[in-house]
C-alpha cells in the first residue's frame, strides 16, 4: 500500500513538472466544445435534412400502415362477437400476419436509419475534426482539447471561431452552386 502511495505521489509530481514545463515553454492550449459544434454546425443540420428527405416518405408509409393495422384490430374487436368461427379465425390470422410483417418492416427501417445516421455522423465529425485541426494549426495552438475538460476560461475556448469556420465552409459550396448553372 505504501509503495502505491509513493508511485501516486511521484506521478503527481511528474505531472505537475510537465505542466510547469509546458507553461514555461509558452505552449498555447485551447478547448473546443465538440457537442456544441455537433449541435450547431451547418454540416450537422444538412445531414439531418438529408436523412429526413431520405427516410421521411418511408417513415410516413410505415405510420400509415400502423394506423391501418390498429383500425383493423379495433374493428375486429368490435365485430368478433357477430363473426362466424371460421371468419374470426381467418381475420385473427390475417391480423397476426400483418402485425408480424409490419414489425419486420419497422425493424428494417430502424436499422437502415441507424446505419445512415452513423454514416452521416462520421462525415460531420470528420469535417469538425478537420476544421479544429486547421484552425488550431493556423492559430499556433500546440494542443486543442475536446471533451473531458472540467473547467476552462473563455479565453481558451475556440468553439465560436471553429463554428464560424464550419459555417463559412458550408456556405462556400452553396455560393458556388448557383455559379454552375
Amino acid at each position: 500500500m505504501r509503495m502505491n502511495t509513493q508511485f501516486l505521489v511521484a506521478g503527481l509530481v511528474a505531472s505537475l513538472a510537465m505542466c510547469t514545463t509546458a507553461l514555461a515553454d509558452g505552449q498555447k492550449i485551447a478547448v473546443v466544445d465538440s457537442q456544441r459544434l455537433l449541435a450547431e454546425a451547418p454540416q450537422a443540420r444538412a445531414a439531418q435534412t438529408t436523412l429526413e428527405a431520405e427516410f421521411g416518405p418511408r417513415g410516413k408509409t410505415l405510420e400509415a400502415q400502423k394506423k391501418d393495422l390498429e383500425g383493423r384490430a379495433q374493428k375486429f374487436e368490435r365485430d368478433q362477437a357477430t363473426m362466424s368461427e371460421a371468419e374470426r379465425t381467418k381475420t385473427q390470422r390475417e391480423l397476426r400476419d400483418t402485425q408480424v410483417n409490419f414489425e419486420r418492416r419497422a425493424k428494417e427501417f430502424q436499422e437502415d436509419v441507424q446505419l445512415r445516421q452513423n454514416e452521416e455522423l462520421q462525415k460531420v465529425q470528420k469535417s469538425i475534426y478537420e476544421s479544429v485541426r486547421v484552425y488550431g494549426k493556423a492559430q499556433g495552438y500546440d494542443i486543442v482539447l475536446a471533451g473531458g475538460v472540467i473547467y476552462n476560461a473563455e479565453a481558451v475556448d475556440i468553439t465560436p471561431q471553429v463554428l464560424s469556420s464550419l459555417q463559412a465552409k458550408a456556405s462556400a459550396p452553396a455560393a458556388a452552386a448557383p455559379a454552375k448553372k
